[in-house]
């Protein structure tokens, strides 16, 4: 049974290649509000969330993830949670000033993903055109485009899935909830949900057969109800983004999903419902992706372009003669998207 270190993922910065593109499409299409706009980044939140922000744009030359950031659980886990994390033979650094919170430790997971942790923050007040009637909402709900409530999870990618994982639970606190594997070779995990707190997952990792280090695949938006959710694919459609995946519901966490590209290229999820486990010796369960650990109703096979990660691979991802044994006479998922 682990020590809880973190509360929850406060935000995350992406890096896009059509700031202004993407600036506006988070603002009128997904329904945020910026918050504020420092050098080459901008600031925005969803209107259910607490905090200053929740989601960084920052310029860039190509799609990726600039770091993802969480809360710890007090200002001790904190300090215990950065002792841990360089006593695992990482080094990070400490970052004294940040926008909307205080005092951030900054570090590189195993698969070279960017992080930081923090416990001071400066929590959101709504000016009074945006107040709610409603005392424990930060600001007055508006149904301008999607409106999410708020951030859901973020996906990441790495070599080793079981590895990566098991580094976030033993040395962070993270819950390994469950894992999705081949039916032919039940040893290799190709998709694994950690989480920091009673969600199913608030951190996800998927198989990466690339050389390029800390890859991104998705940042995850949660509606309230179904009847959003399907409403959010809609508003997609008539605003002329296409629907890679879905609307469809996961097995594993058991979410309702949409996925899309923005205008700069990064992949967003729009998801509801999923179950919330309070279990603190929980194991994790293997799904087989038989069993619909994608895809729930195990009927609508995943697109290619699913596995294509930011930043892209500047060669073939894994040529045939360079997959694992265990993908061996099968097709190569890797071989059209890096």
């Amino acid at each position: 049974m682990s020590k809880r270190f973190l509360s929850h993922l406060a935000h995350v910065e992406m890096i896009t290649p059509k700031l202004d593109q993407s600036v506006r499409f988070f603002k009128e299409i997904m329904g945020l509000y910026e918050t504020a706009r420092e050098r080459d980044s901008v600031y925005l939140r969803c209107w259910g969330e607490h905090y200053r922000y929740s989601v960084v744009l920052t310029a860039g030359k190509e799609p990726a993830l600039g770091h993802a950031s969480w809360r710890a659980a007090g200002p001790a886990e904190l300090a215990e949670a950065v002792s841990r994390i360089e006593a695992s033979g990482i080094q990070g650094e400490w970052l004294e000033q940040s926008l909307g919170h205080g005092r951030a430790y900054r570090f590189r997971g195993p698969g070279g993903h960017a992080h930081e942790i923090f416990w001071e923050v400066e929590r959101f007040v709504a000016p009074p055109e945006l107040q709610s009637t409603y005392p424990e909402r930060p600001q007055r709900y508006f149904a301008r485009g999607i409106s999410p409530r708020q951030i859901d999870h973020v996906t990441l990618c790495t070599r080793d899935v079981v590895k990566t994982c098991n580094w976030y639970q033993d040395i962070l606190g993270f819950r390994s909830m469950a894992y999705s594997v081949l039916d032919h070779d039940p040893s290799v995990a190709v998709f694994g949900l950690v989480t920091s707190n009673e969600k199913s997952h608030d951190l996800g990792f998927g198989i990466d057969m690339s050389k390029v280090p800390g890859r991104f695949h998705h940042l995850a938006f949660f509606v309230d109800s179904q009847s959003e959710h399907l409403r959010s694919a809609e508003m997609l459609l008539e605003a002329g983004m296409p629907i890679e995946y879905g609307p469809g519901r996961h097995g594993m966490g058991e979410q309702s999903y949409v996925y899309f590209r923005e205008p700069g290229g990064l992949r967003l999820e729009i998801n509801t419902s999923g179950y919330r486990n309070y279990v603190p010796d929980w194991k994790p369960v293997y799904w087989r992706l038989s069993q619909g650990s994608n895809t729930m109703y195990r009927n609508i096979g995943m697109p290619d372009s699913m596995t294509e990660a930011f930043p892209h691979a500047t060669e073939p991802v894994v040529p045939d003669a360079d997959l694992p044994p265990a993908f061996a006479g099968h097709e190569n998922p890797w071989k059209k998207y890096g």
